[in-house]
């Protein structure tokens, strides 16, 4: 199964350099819904099984034009909602540079928690579970692999690759997603895969699904290992 963490186009919010959190009405700034709009050519080609989103409004607007694409209803996601930033929420990113929290936030998110809001370790935990638990339905409704789509935050998308890339929370923020970014990662058996972090442009072709050779029909164990295993000396590719 294979999911692409969708980040919401660019927002008022981010332009006017502020934290906005669960704030009510940010939405899509110009940039924004043409970023938006061209989400729809980048998977092009793709098969896209669901789109599953966070309640808030810019991820609403963010997959709009895909599911009208596709004539898919996307599945509303609360666990995919934006981090509770507590008393932080709407403040200038600038008058935060000075508090106590803001340097744990960057050495030691793991301990991090919003005054009046939520702490980082939670969000991980929801986010991947919601992540892994629409993973676990999709492969069971469809019984093959399927694509899907799950728009939602920053720092949510971050935590979520840094559980698939085995890495400790607290390096979380080495990873960088900007709006409208695209990351991939494809769940298995054993592992995930991590094959795309936070990309604004590449091809995407390698993940339309190939028909199945007769190779695969009588070797259900090599199947299985080209699926699950790691090539040694690296991906020949597709």
């Amino acid at each position: 199964m294979t999911v692409i963490l969708l980040r919401h186009g660019r927002s008022t919010s981010n332009t006017a350099g502020t934290l906005a959190g669960r704030s009510e009405g940010v939405e899509l700034d110009d940039l924004g819904r043409q970023q938006a709009d061209r989400v729809v050519t980048r998977l092009e080609g793709l098969t896209i099984g669901a789109i599953v989103r966070s309640p808030l409004l810019r991820c609403e607007q963010t997959v709009a034009p895909l599911a009208a694409a596709l004539g898919l209803e996307p599945v509303v996601e609360d666990r995919l909602l934006e981090v509770d930033y507590g008393d932080w929420t709407g403040k200038p990113i600038k008058d935060l540079l000075g508090e106590p929290l803001w340097k744990v936030v960057q050495q030691h998110p793991s301990a991090a928690v919003f005054p009046s809001g939520e702490g980082l370790a939670d969000v991980q935990t929801r986010a991947v579970r919601a992540i892994r638990d629409h993973d676990a339905r999709l492969a069971a409704e469809n019984g093959a692999d399927v694509v899907w789509v799950a728009c939602s935050h920053g720092d949510v998308i971050k935590s979520i690759l840094a559980d698939a890339l085995g890495s400790h929370l607290d390096q979380f923020q080495r990873i960088v997603v900007d709006p409208a970014s695209i990351s991939i990662v494809r769940y298995t058996e054993t592992r995930p895969f991590v094959h795309r972090v936070g990309d604004l442009g590449g091809d995407l072709s390698q993940f339309v699904p190939k028909p199945p050779s007769d190779d695969d029909k009588t070797d259900a164990d090599k199947t299985e290992a080209s699926e699950s295993d790691a090539v040694p000396g690296g991906s020949t590719g597709r």
